[in-house]
């Protein structure tokens, strides 16, 4: 217990030093433990949000890419599809197609335009306010609630997802109308709002006011030069708003498909195995499992660099602690003199060493549970970028 006694108030006489063996031994603990905690969430993240999802139609090309950016709203997006596509599968009978378009963004948040099936089919429920009802009215996932401090009755404005795609994109004005319960998952990211909204963004539905030149003569109807489009959508011009071209060739990014059974599911994928034809249908559950088997077997690779240098850096501090010993040389010949045996000095270094050792331990485990405890947030982020 002396030594113990000492060996605290040596440490706490020398706190600078301390410190800096006490975090360094602390990040080189919780290096390997942060990794494995991370990995295994993105492994439960990646595969649970899969196994969810029976199929996802889309623009042949990455399949990747586009289970990435249908289940986790990704930057990475392919070509768009089309609502005739969407109509194929609503015509078949065979599932039901969820159109998701995530070409916005909103301060750093991906807008979501689809239908209130999506709700349904993610179990998504609401903590405040009101499911969306009109055109122009957004639901926000709770992390994005959360980290902008809005609620029901604020608004947002949407942007387009980089400054250099501007062509018919006009800035909308959402109202916020619901608060999303969280989930843990990507959903909890996201601005939802109807696919028709998203459309209203891309330039394709837009409102007019002014249409009619008032110098007009009675009987006759002149359009008048300064129409203005509307950058938000109220009640006195709802109305107003409607869409130009045929509705077949609206653009979505992906289609979520819910086969009624496994039937169905076989039947709908042998309808786009023809790799002429432009769209594809993926089983995100299969195409997410090749991405956890590399993540696994670079894993291997990342554990025994992580052992290596861990190694390394564990003998470098080993190192600081012998050369501080040595330099404390004449302390221990002024202990030995004042009657202190061998077996107490080691006492001594010994306790100092566990103190450091405990301590460093203790904070990396604390780093470690502060990581855990948050990381869906951190795998969700990840996967989104």
């Amino acid at each position: 217990m002396n030594a113990f006694f000492l060996a605290f108030a040596y440490l706490r006489y020398h706190w600078a030093r301390s410190l800096v063996l006490v975090l360094v031994t602390a990040l080189i603990l919780s290096v390997p433990l942060i990794s494995q905690v991370l990995l295994n969430g993105s492994q439960t993240a990646l595969t649970e949000r899969a196994a969810q999802t029976p199929l996802v139609l889309g623009r042949r090309g990455s399949q990747l890419d586009l289970a990435m950016n249908a289940l986790y709203f990704s930057d990475d997006r392919a070509e768009p599809v089309t609502m005739a596509d969407a109509d194929v599968i609503w015509d078949s009978g065979l599932g039901l197609p969820i159109p998701l378009n995530t070409a916005f963004e909103t301060n750093g948040a991906r807008i979501i335009g689809t239908s209130l099936e999506y709700f349904d089919f993610r179990g998504l429920e609401l903590a405040e306010g009101r499911q969306m009802a009109l055109l122009g009215e957004a639901l926000l996932g709770a992390k994005v609630a959360d980290r902008l401090g809005l609620g029901p009755g604020d608004t947002v404005v949407s942007a387009p997802q980089n400054l250099f795609d501007l062509d018919g994109v006009y800035p909308l004005e959402l109202n916020i109308v619901g608060i999303l319960a969280p989930t843990g998952t990507a959903d909890d990211e996201g601005v939802f709002v109807d696919v028709k909204t998203s459309w209203v963004i891309a330039g394709i539905g837009h409102g007019h006011d002014g249409v009619l030149d008032e110098a007009a003569t009675p009987g006759e109807i002149v359009a008048s030069a300064s129409i203005v489009e509307f950058n938000r959508i109220t009640q006195d011009n709802i109305d107003s708003f409607h869409f130009h071209g045929d509705p077949g060739d609206y653009p979505v990014s992906a289609i979520l498909v819910a086969p009624n059974d496994a039937r169905a599911a076989t039947i709908l994928r042998g309808r786009y195995l023809d790799a002429e034809n432009p769209v594809q249908l993926i089983v995100p559950k299969e195409v997410i499992g090749e991405l956890v088997g590399r993540i696994f077997r670079i894993k291997a690779l990342l554990d025994a660099v992580t052992l290596i240098i861990g190694g390394a850096a564990l003998a470098a501090v080993a190192l600081a602690v012998f050369l501080t010993y040595r330099l404390r040389d004449g302390e221990i010949r002024t202990a030995f003199k004042i009657g202190a045996r061998r077996g107490m000095i080691l006492r001594l270094l010994a306790a100092e060493t566990f103190i450091i050792l405990c301590t460093a331990g203790a904070i990396a485990f604390g780093i470690t549970f502060a990581v855990q405890s948050n990381g869906s947030t951190i795998v969700a982020w990840l996967l989104a970028t």
